[in-house]
């Protein structure tokens, strides 16, 4: 029979060495890189003399779209493999979320495959964020009829 003690040692030489800085370290760079590309992308509609209102709506669309043609081709999984978690935050990896799904249903057909298969993911995300900012609203205004 083993003892605690001795077991701690076994498992803490036998298990992996965390990689948790790194990964922290390659999430913020990739996600910084994507956030880059968007301010340049953001920069370039606005030295073609778009308002900057209009400009910010086309960044967006454009980095979903960048983010639904990687996914169609296969390469956005190949860059969060490498990348890690930096490339699920940005708007890449919500079109990511949503496009994965819709691509490896399609053979189910457009209504019952793909556009069934579109929310799989991102329907909790978008109904979690519509909740999450009610209940803020609902806070924030009582804060402000009691303060």
């Amino acid at each position: 029979m083993i003892d605690k003690k001795e077991y701690k040692k076994i498992v803490k030489k036998n298990s992996p060495k965390s990689k948790t800085k790194f990964n922290c370290l390659k999430a913020f760079v990739a996600g910084g890189t994507i956030c880059a590309l968007g301010q340049g992308i953001f920069r370039l509609y606005t030295f073609l003399k778009i308002s900057e209102t209009d400009a910010k709506m086309l960044c967006s669309c454009t980095l979903i779209f960048l983010g639904v043609i990687l996914t169609a081709f296969h390469l956005y999984e190949k860059i969060a493999k490498r990348a890690g978690a930096g490339t699920l935050v940005p708007i890449t990896g919500f079109a990511n979320s949503m496009t994965s799904p819709a691509i490896e249903f399609k053979s189910e057909g457009f209504i019952t495959g793909l556009g069934a298969k579109l929310f799989v993911i991102c329907g909790p995300v978008i109904a979690y964020g519509v909740l999450a900012s009610a209940i803020y609203g609902v806070v924030y205004y009582l804060f402000k009829l009691f303060l």
